[in-house]
């Protein structure tokens, strides 16, 4: 059987990745796939570095479009990335009837809706397992393996950079920005770290795993978004002495009023799997009503890793090529013209109806009625307090020092409740400066 020709648009790390690993893997992934995987061009911008990866057996160009016009190219793999020029070329592959491979969580989060559609209507798959935690396979986990069930939540650490920095601040004790500027220096941050350590990366995943654990529309403009950038290296250290770790966590649950949809940093017991991955490593949990609760972990980055979900999808599409598109697995999971219905059934709940549990740390004068007058104001908005601490106010600001930390958990309350109690404590001529609020995932 004639091989599959595979056009790459991007040779990148990801795009060196794929090519390298096909190339050293390619009578195996032959066996597996029933048939040859061949890229045959690749178009990047700069020719020389893409031919000096590839060498003389394979076509390079500059211009992508030269890619999506060969009739003989059967797969575009999109490794460009952005929202921009990036959906252009998927929508001109898939209008040609290319079957398109993808990496980018940013298209997909935002422009989803329309590409799937526009592959449906053309008969074409676009596959995108790399999009998510890089090589760990949790999009098929999510749409193959659990389908049985009817998910409950899922929760991730979806962004290594993020865990990479929280986990040198709990190890070494120090605050974000010193750590930041040491994950620049080894390359796990980028010059321009915005969309990971304010949590935009994490969202763009966790809204495509939301819409294919809950068969809802991809919803990006709906998510909650919070980064760890106002983290204090005292929380994390709070945080451990209670029994905590703290995690930016992409998070997507069912309730009985709609789905919740957001990222934000979170305390996660400490026993828990998920709260002992460090470094750059990524975890995903994923709660379902008949398998119960099941992990998924790895390098959640790399050349290798993303190149090895890229080359799966690959793999799929050789197995399915030419076969009626009504036998390929659902982009979202579900059957295309369900999405509408549950998107209305499921609304995305906004940040102010969500339940949750909380931590908040409170700088107070160090002086007598300070508790009384706080918990009077939790207790009147309805919040239950779970415990309280006030630490020694020498270990705070020194010796003589006159003001303290309150460390205070909370059981479960609604987000707008608590929104509305901060506003009255924060107004207290005793709160010394803004109230660090953290919330609280048992993942139980």
């Amino acid at each position: 059987m004639k091989p599959i020709q595979v056009g790459l648009l991007g040779i990148g790390t990801v795009g060196s990745g794929t090519f390298n690993v096909l190339q050293r893997n390619q009578e195996e992934i032959r066996r597996r796939a029933g048939r040859g995987i061949e890229i045959a061009m690749v178009a990047d911008l700069d020719t020389t570095r893409a031919k000096q990866v590839v060498g003389d057996a394979v076509k390079v160009v500059g211009d992508a479009r030269e890619v999506i016009a060969n009739p003989e190219i059967d797969v575009v793999v999109e490794l460009i990335g952005g929202y921009g020029i990036a959906k252009a070329l998927v929508l001109e592959a898939i209008a040609a009837g290319k079957h398109v491979v993808t990496a980018n969580k940013a298209l997909l989060a935002v422009h989803g809706t329309e590409i799937f559609k526009a592959a449906a209507d053309k008969g074409v798959i676009v596959a995108y397992e790399a999009a998510v935690a890089g090589g760990i396979p949790i999009i098929k986990a999510l749409r193959e393996g659990l389908t049985a069930n009817s998910i409950q939540w899922v929760a991730g650490i979806i962004n290594g950079t993020t865990n990479f920095i929280l986990s040198e601040m709990r190890d070494k004790g120090l605050d974000f920005d010193v750590v930041l500027k040491e994950a620049q220096r080894l390359g796990y941050a980028e010059a321009d770290p915005t969309f990971d350590i304010e949590g935009v990366d994490a969202a763009h995943k966790v809204t495509l795993m939301s819409a294919i654990a809950f068969g809802i529309p991809v919803q990006f403009d709906k998510a909650y978004v919070e980064g760890i950038t106002k983290l204090a290296g005292a929380d994390i250290k709070y945080a451990e002495q209670l029994g905590y770790r703290i995690k930016l966590l992409g998070i997507t649950k069912r309730t009985d009023k709609g789905v919740e949809l957001r990222v934000h940093p979170s305390l996660i017991p400490a026993k828990r799997l998920i709260a002992n991955v460090e470094g750059a490593m990524n975890a995903v949990v994923v709660n379902g009503d008949a398998v119960g609760t099941t992990l998924y972990y790895g390098k959640g980055a790399g050349s290798e890793p993303t190149a090895s979900a890229v080359i799966a999808d690959l793999v799929d599409i050789a197995r399915l090529h030419g076969a009626d598109p009504a036998y390929s697995v659902p982009a979202l999971a579900f059957q295309s013209h369900t999405l509408a219905a549950a998107g209305h059934e499921l609304p995305v709940l906004a940040m102010a109806d969500v339940v949750t549990s909380y931590y908040l740390r409170i700088r107070v004068a160090d002086e007598a009625g300070v508790l009384a007058k706080i918990t009077t104001l939790l207790a009147n908005a309805g919040i239950s307090i779970d415990a309280v601490i006030q630490r020694e106010a020498d270990e705070v600001g020194g010796e003589g020092s006159t003001q303290t930390d309150l460390i205070i958990l909370t059981h479960d309350t609604r987000e707008g409740d608590m929104d509305k109690a901060l506003a009255e404590i924060q107004a207290l001529s005793t709160v010394l400066t803004p109230i660090t609020r953290i919330r609280k995932e048992e993942l139980n």
